[in-house]
């Protein structure tokens, strides 16, 4: 039996370390082409995320990274629900469920009202 609590674990760790080292990078670049970080920037468009990162833009470093850092707390969820199914919890299921759903209509609310 695989240690389901130490992969998610180890998982979580091996993003942190991706999140934080796009985020250095993202800044890094920043400093190297003379701009501030607290002067703002683009927005964020999925898009143009491959485009920026082959380009060495400091914004899609960015972007990336903190795209990351948002992702880590879902993917524990995600994992948390799929651990909860093989050992057959349904109520613990749901809740990981319900507390995607909550997520997921924050992310479609901020959407829709930008």
């Amino acid at each position: 039996m695989i240690d389901f609590e130490g992969a998610i674990g180890r998982l979580l760790i091996v993003l942190t370390y991706v999140a934080v080292t796009l985020l250095v990078i993202g800044v890094a670049l920043l400093v190297a082409h003379g701009l501030s970080p607290l002067s703002g920037g683009p927005r964020l468009d999925l898009a143009r995320l491959p485009t920026d990162i082959a380009a060495l833009a400091p914004q899609g470093f960015l972007w990336l990274g903190l795209l990351a850092v948002i992702a880590t707390p879902i993917t524990r969820v995600v994992a948390a629900a799929i651990g909860y199914g093989r050992t057959g919890d349904r109520a613990m299921v749901l809740v990981a469920v319900a507390i995607l759903a909550v997520i997921a209509l924050s992310v479609t609310s901020a959407i829709v009202t930008a």
